[in-house]
């Protein structure tokens, strides 16, 4: 397995497919970021946003600065307060 992440320089997982002739499974495991990598930054991403929801940011604002969907917004904001009466009980 792959230990560092390779581009695919704007192709989607089909296009390598078709131009290398290599199983799609082999492409998205080359191209996959680690999974450390991903949780790390997550969990920044997540921390930018509730400091933001701090600040006084509507979510749609802080979706637009952080560059994601309110959905996201709404999820860690959502996951940060059960987290923290998972905590308290």
């Amino acid at each position: 397995m792959a230990t560092e992440r390779m581009s695919r320089n704007g192709l989607t997982v089909q296009d390598l497919v078709e131009r290398t002739g290599v199983s799609r499974t082999n492409i998205v495991q080359w191209t996959a970021e680690p999974r450390e990598e991903y949780l790390s930054r997550a969990q920044q991403r997540h921390e930018q946003i509730r400091q933001l929801r701090a600040e006084g940011l509507s979510m749609r604002a802080i979706a637009a600065k952080v560059g994601c969907t309110v959905g996201t917004v709404h999820y860690a904001l959502t996951r940060a307060a059960t987290a923290g009466k998972k905590d308290i009980a």
